[in-house]
């Protein structure tokens, strides 16, 4: 499906009507849910029709025909699941269609990186926002499915986050879509429209489903190998901290534009006395490394 395809064009699928019709059934429901927690795939019929309850055969065959080719997979072996398949139990599980839970404002111990209060994190209509409550800072908000608040404590739940977030920009610079797989296309441009409130951002546009992803470019920099190096040469474990508390990641204060044609930019990361440089181009890659420490006489530049 190109990027300019309409919804309802593709002639060798199931029409998006069809499909929701199809599965808009509990007892198709409880064969997907059946699949889902058989210990090994694929399910012969009669076990599947066991773990479903359903003693009418013939009734049970007709639901789990509906499903066949477009949820469900016949095999020799048994039944199995088509990828659209997993995709409906997986929405399930992660309440996005049966829950709406209310999750009170978590106190943070990371402070704002613009005044130094300390953050709260709020939840609303899927989305979890980390903000100041005092300046109003934003420092991340990103849709979080409701089942990831399932049987966490605050710090756990927070711990996902960071963890998630990471994961969706991860995939958009590899230029895969987190939502769909398609194609991601990234762009750096001047944040004229304030999407960020901030002097450039990254933007990350899905060809396929138009999913969008807006970032800092400090945020781009949370698995580069010397950055991570840098943090563990100070007893720092990047990979685990959130991504909210690094200024350089939810502002661009240390963020410098050397050029736009083409792009050139640079994000200083200090900790102690000792600073790293790090320069990057249009597509996010870096182009240049340099560490020094201020306080030294010789101060160390490494390319």
């Amino acid at each position: 499906m190109s990027s300019d395809t309409e919804l309802q064009e593709c002639e060798d699928c199931l029409a998006p009507a069809k499909a929701f019709s199809v599965i808009a059934n509990e007892t198709r429901l409880s064969i997907l849910e059946a699949l889902w927690q058989a210990p090994e795939r694929p399910v012969g019929f009669s076990e599947l029709r066991k773990e479903v309850g359903m003693r009418d055969s013939a009734q049970f065959n007709y639901h789990l025909k509906q499903l066949t080719d477009h949820f469900v997979v016949r095999t020799d072996e048994g039944y199995d699941f088509r990828q659209a398949g997993k995709k409906v139990v997986s929405a399930v599980l992660a309440g996005s269609f049966n829950e709406h839970p209310h999750l009170d404002p978590i106190e943070l111990d990371e402070t704002c990186a613009a005044c130094g209060s300390h953050l709260r994190a709020t939840y609303e209509e899927e989305t979890l926002t980390v903000a100041c409550p005092d300046c109003g800072k934003a420092h991340g908000n990103y849709p979080f499915p409701p089942g990831g608040l399932n049987d966490r404590t605050s710090d756990e739940i927070m711990d996902a986050f960071n963890q998630r977030v990471r994961h969706l920009h991860c995939l958009a610079a590899d230029g895969v879509c987190p939502e769909c797989n398609g194609k991601m296309r990234t762009t750096v441009k001047k944040d004229t429209e304030n999407v960020l409130g901030t002097k450039v951002r990254v933007d990350h546009h899905c060809e396929q489903c138009h999913h969008q992803l807006h970032s800092t470019v400090g945020l781009s920099l949370l698995d580069q190998s010397r950055v991570v190096t840098f943090y563990s040469d100070h007893g720092i474990d990047l990979c685990t901290k959130p991504f909210w508390s690094l200024s350089w990641c939810v502002g661009d204060e240390t963020t410098t534009i050397l050029g736009d044609d083409p792009w050139r930019i640079r994000v200083s990361i200090t900790l102690s006395d000792e600073t790293l440089d790090v320069t990057l181009d249009a597509d996010m890659n870096v182009v240049e490394i340099d560490q020094s420490c201020p306080s030294a006489t010789d101060a160390e530049s490494v390319a």
